[in-house]
């Protein structure tokens, strides 16, 4: 082609507002020797977007450890699958996906946080898998912005409109609050799901499959986040708010549960006549996206050609790039044997009876798989669209310039001068934290969902960090699942946060008593265009490989969000945002975090060395506490802990665990005693020397640990001798409803009754949905 052929093809690319840049638009018309139509355009704005291609940050995902011996399908499907364990002489796995809708949960908050939890919903259903619980790790603006309050408020009420509609239930999660989400809200949500290894499913187009059908299964098309894959690769900008709006999906609920009961049929005579066949969600850059992925990532090379005027559609005369790229929400599509499309039609159309649900709604055959290696879309006998496969879903590859963040030294001078080491000071502290907007209770959050509705959740959200489900009836198999991430550490040292989000994630896991199996992450940054940016995630990336090589687990899903940056240039505060998933051979081990008894010795586990690193801290928002930045994390000791943890709590060694993150080892015993069953279980804190400075800091030291509740001592402390870890003992629980502090002769010097410190907890965020405090 001639520049000025190229220049048209740019010119057209404008014109339809694509978010392709003018050299990719150029290369297109280049490698098709002809200038692109629209739909073939809009195919490759979706394709190429970051959203689909990952196109800055692939080449650096590739350091994250993918294999291990759990591990039963890894990254490169629509969803991750890990070993749960063998039942009844079946292998069952454990589907898991992570994924974030931040652009449209800023946009259309409830609109976009619902389909959210739908789209990461069909990344299990796909799979194979009976969807069995999701959670939210969550971050917003700071509430006393009244426009913040109002996006937290309908992203939650999306959330649970949806996951409660569904049948699924929520069972974990985390909030944060900070200035950088302001105008960038992060919804990220996590789903889970059950399958037998023999009935995998996967997103592709099986081997000898030329000739088969394309069936799209699901919603009328409409036009409905038409644009979404591109919109979510770009920086919000406050001026095209309206037309954002329309890229974003809108969530049927009511019919998608219908669809995944349908579907759960359509494994079950899968299963029964033996027949293998793809499966994927329409997502990002809608049927063609979907089909295009499935036929590219077939065993052999094949093509695919689809008759646009076969698809439903809920308006007369949409245009054919609208139906080929549209994001409707509530869409599958199926590449299955032509001899089992009516068994197909008929589960979906006449049992399960689609068009009566919702209108339009059906299962439809709309194109077929063919050798030709290129992908094929007419509309009423038109060619709207003619693409090599492989360089539609190949896309571009970028080596985006950054520079690695300067992370500030050591910050010492003037700290501690206006402050006095009264042994009170440790108690009148307390309070303050636990009301600090990351430590305070989520109550009036996680209160909206729906945590037990399939009645397989053993430890519901709220009542541990890591929830915990028994998906097999009749079974001791269970499955945990806790979060990481804390963005005040990401503005502090990207590359640490991300390894301090895998110590907390996996900490969870194990407080409750589980075996860490596996992890997964969602990547949430600014714009990669700017080196500094582009370096916090590299960073991050780099952080997150040594702690997954630290912890011996890999990575089997996870998702990466660019662009998180308003138009007046605020960038989100670096969010390396993960999940772990940890197992149990015998739930019935499981425990919770609440206080069991009082006259229990309560322990620290922590690792010393890192306790005074302060930075990023909630005491260091409270008061001029020395800046030494994050704490280092000892793996081989972490290690030693986490085995330790789970020995004890196994053998009844241990009655109660919580993990040290946000707040420290004191914040965590005072959630212990608030989160004990009798409500009167109090806690007894003793100096073991002279009180300093420096013991304020041990006691909220967020360095990685634990706080135990020990039920057998001896026995705790040979296991302890025999897994090399050190222990602090100086606290033990009571039967006084109150936190006492004691100094070196016993007398009390400070003491506050857990009513005020419930208060302190509850108060922030109990008024979520109307004033805040």
């Amino acid at each position: 082609m001639t520049t000025a052929a190229h220049d048209d093809a740019v010119a057209l690319g404008r014109r339809l507002g694509v978010a392709l840049s003018d050299d990719e638009i150029r290369r297109i018309a280049e490698h098709l020797d002809r200038l692109p139509t629209p739909t073939e355009l809009f195919a490759f704005d979706a394709q190429w977007s970051e959203h689909c291609s990952y196109k800055s940050s692939r080449e650096h995902l590739k350091k994250l450890p993918t294999e291990g011996p759990t591990v039963l399908l890894g990254v490169g499907e629509d969803a991750g699958i890990v070993r749960l364990g063998e039942w009844q002489g079946e292998t069952y796995g454990i589907v898991v996906a992570h994924e974030s809708h931040n652009h449209p949960s800023q946009v259309v908050p409830f609109e976009g946080a619902a389909t959210g939890v739908g789209g990461i919903v069909r990344d299990v259903l796909c799979m194979g898998a009976e969807v069995i619980g999701i959670a939210d790790p969550l971050r917003f603006g700071r509430l006393e912005n009244e426009h913040c309050r109002y996006v937290a408020q309908q992203v939650v009420d999306g959330i649970a409109a949806y996951g409660n509609a569904i049948g699924v239930p929520n069972v974990g999660g985390d909030v944060f609050f900070d200035e950088s989400f302001n105008d960038n809200v992060l919804v990220n949500v996590v789903a889970l799901g059950l399958v037998k290894e023999k009935d995998i499913i996967h997103s592709r187009a099986p081997g000898g499959s030329i000739g088969w059908d394309i069936v799209l299964v699901g919603k009328a098309t409409d036009r409905s986040g038409f644009g979404g894959a591109s919109f979510s690769s770009l920086t919000l900008n406050e001026d095209d708010a309206e037309q954002n709006k329309g890229a974003v999906q809108v969530p049927d609920p009511f019919l998608k549960n219908v669809i995944m009961r349908a579907s759960y049929a359509v494994f079950a005579h899968l299963r029964a006549q033996g027949v293998t066949a793809g499966f994927k969600d329409l997502g990002a850059g809608g049927l063609v996206g979907c089909s295009a992925e499935l036929c590219a990532a077939g065993e052999l090379p094949v093509g695919a050609e689809v008759e646009l005027e076969r698809v439903s559609t809920a308006q007369r005369d949409l245009p054919p790039e609208v139906i080929a790229i549209g994001e409707t929400q509530e869409r599958l599509c199926w590449i299955v044997p032509p001899s089992f499309t009516p068994t197909l039609l008929q589960i979906y159309n006449d049992i399960y009876s689609l068009p009566r649900v919702a209108r339009g709604a059906c299962a439809a055959v709309i194109g077929k798989v063919t050798e030709s290696g290129r992908y094929v879309a007419r509309y009423h006998g038109e060619t709207v669209m003619d693409v090599d496969l492989a360089f539609l879903t190949g896309g571009v590859r970028y080596e985006r310039p950054y520079v690695l963040p300067k992370i500030a030294g050591p910050q010492t001078d003037g700290v501690w001068t206006n402050m006095h080491p009264e042994a009170h000071w440790l108690l009148a502290t307390l309070p303050a934290a636990l009301a600090h907007r990351d430590v305070c209770s989520r109550a009036s959050i996680y209160r909206r969902y729906d945590g037990v509705v399939r009645g397989c959740t053993a430890i519901p959200a709220g009542f541990a960090d890591a929830g915990v489900l028994v998906p097999i009836p009749g079974s001791s198999l269970g499955v945990a699942v806790g979060m990481g991430g804390n963005p005040r550490y990401g503005l502090v040292d990207p590359r640490r946060a991300a390894e301090l989000a895998v110590a907390e994630a996996v900490a969870q896991v194990v407080a409750v008593g589980a075996t860490p199996v596996a992890l997964t992450d969602c990547l949430n940054f600014g714009d990669p265009t700017v080196p500094e940016q582009m370096g916090a995630f590299v960073a991050a990336v780099e952080g997150l490989a040594d702690a997954g090589r630290g912890v011996g687990l890999p990575f089997i899903s996870g998702n990466v969000s660019l662009y998180n940056r308003s138009s007046a240039g605020t960038h989100v505060a670096p969010s390396p945002i993960i999940c772990c998933i940890g197992t149990f051979a015998d739930v019935s081990h499981a425990t919770g975090p609440g206080f069991k008894r009082a006259g229990s010795p309560v322990v620290i586990l922590q690792a010393p060395s890192t306790s005074d690193a302060m930075s990023g801290s909630v005491l260091a928002e409270a008061m001029p506490v020395p800046q030494l930045g994050l704490p280092r994390i000892d793996w081989h000791w972490f290690a030693r802990a986490c085995a330790l943890v789970r020995e004890s709590i196994a053998t009844g060694a241990a009655l109660a665990v919580h993990d040290v993150s946000d707040g420290g080892p004191l914040v965590a015993a005072a959630e212990m005693a608030l989160k004990a069953g009798t409500g009167s279980i109090g806690l007894r804190v003793a100096d073991s020397e002279p009180f300093t400075s420096r013991s304020l800091t041990l006691r909220y030291s967020e360095a990685p640990g634990f706080v135990v509740e020990v039920g057998d001592f001896e026995a705790f402390i040979v296991l302890a001798k025999r897994h090399g870890v050190t222990i602090g003992l100086d606290m033990e629980t009571t039967a006084v409803p109150a936190i006492d502090h004691v100094d070196q002769d016993g007398a009390i010097v400070g003491s506050i009754d857990l009513g005020t410190l419930r208060e302190a907890w509850e108060a922030p965020l109990r008024d979520f949905y109307g004033s805040v405090a």
